[in-house]
């Protein structure tokens, strides 16, 4: 059974020191392996309108990391074997149920560095038996452009937003759910899903649905519905903001290009701003596979453009309601705590020891 659990929201990081696969993670392989270049160009079925058919359910659950680990600089690609004994070990770290809940790149990292047991850090509820099974390939960042596999730099404005969000969160962390980010009021995790807990998983499930003039992209959770025209109208005007932006789809050749802007400025995507530009580009390559090209530019925000590469594999499941919403009992338990600690502070104060 699928995961549902807002409990096994937040960060989860494991920090890794140093890395040894084997004699070949020396060896610093800078090519993918061989025999998986030698692919057959594969004709995607069409729709009516003669579009590439991308119409289904698609997860992504790939263990690959967003970000390159330090331990694999210089190594984009880890080989057959490599990738086998990370499958291995996160078998046994996961599988046996004594590992907590490994969201985000943690299944990666985990085995990656070869622990005995996995503890999440920020603390959960779920264990890890709630996890879909990652898929490991032989790719050691979902980044590929820069190629080290690094998001750029933030740009000194993006480090001042930082701060400045820092301070009033510590100033104000719970005092309405206005406070809150869009994700723990139940409003939306953001466009696009990459990264974090909502990049791969039990929350990545997309449903894609077809038409002449449109493309939908449906996401599980949280039930966003992303309606993209397809007519090559102009984009809104810039005063009209978006928690997920204003998308604009074309096709070229046999990949859907989406071009999004008008971001809100409370949107916030890895801390960028509302002059975020972002470019997605779907191309089925596979029955079972579409590769999911994500490009960023936001030159307030960072120091470059970044490009990263998701694959979204098919699957039969079914898509179900997320009702996050509907009680937001973590909403009403951070807002509760809130006020309890404050109660406590007024009562030392009136009764010093």
């Amino acid at each position: 059974m699928r995961d549902r659990s807002l409990a096994s929201l937040g960060s989860m990081v494991i920090v890794v020191a140093a890395v040894s696969l084997s004699p070949a993670a020396v060896t610093g392989q800078t090519t993918a392996p061989t025999a998986k270049a030698a692919t057959k160009r594969w004709t995607p079925p069409l729709t009516r309108d003669g579009h590439p058919d991308l119409q289904g359910v698609w997860l992504s659950n790939s263990a690959t990391p967003l970000e390159r680990p330090k331990g694999l600089a210089g190594k984009p690609f880890l080989t057959d074997a490599e990738v086998t004994e990370l499958q291995k070990r996160a078998d046994r770290l996961f599988k046996e149920g004594r590992s907590d809940y490994a969201g985000g790149d943690s299944a990666f990292l985990a085995a990656l560095a070869n622990v005995e047991v996995y503890k999440n850090p920020a603390g959960t509820t779920c264990d890890s038996l709630l996890m879909i099974e990652r898929e490991f390939d032989n790719r050691t960042s979902l980044i590929s452009v820069p190629p080290d596999g690094r998001l750029p730099p933030l740009t000194s404005e993006a480090l001042q937003r930082q701060a400045e969000r820092a301070e009033a969160r510590q100033r104000s962390p719970a005092d309405g759910p206005e406070d809150r980010n869009a994700i723990e009021r139940c409003i939306t995790p953001g466009v696009p899903r990459l990264g974090g807990n909502f990049g791969a998983g039990p929350y990545s499930y997309y449903q894609i649905v077809q038409t002449a003039g449109y493309v939908v992209l449906y996401m599980e959770t949280f039930h966003d519905a992303r309606i993209i025209p397809l007519d090559r109208h102009p984009h809104l005007p810039e005063s009209v903001r978006l928690w997920n932006g204003d998308p604009r789809g074309r096709w070229e050749g046999n990949t859907l290009v989406v071009d999004t802007t008008n971001f809100s400025r409370q949107s916030n995507f890895m801390g960028s701003a509302e002059g975020l530009h972002l470019v997605e580009r779907f191309t089925r390559v596979a029955p079972d596979t579409i590769n999911y090209e994500i490009t960023l530019n936001d030159p307030t925000t960072w120091t470059n453009s970044w490009t990263a590469v998701v694959r979204l594999k098919q699957t039969q499941d079914n898509l179900y309601e997320f009702a996050c919403h509907e009680g937001n009992h973590a909403m009403r338990g951070i807002l509760a705590g809130a006020r309890a600690e404050e109660k406590a502070v007024e009562q030392a104060a009136k009764d010093p020891k």
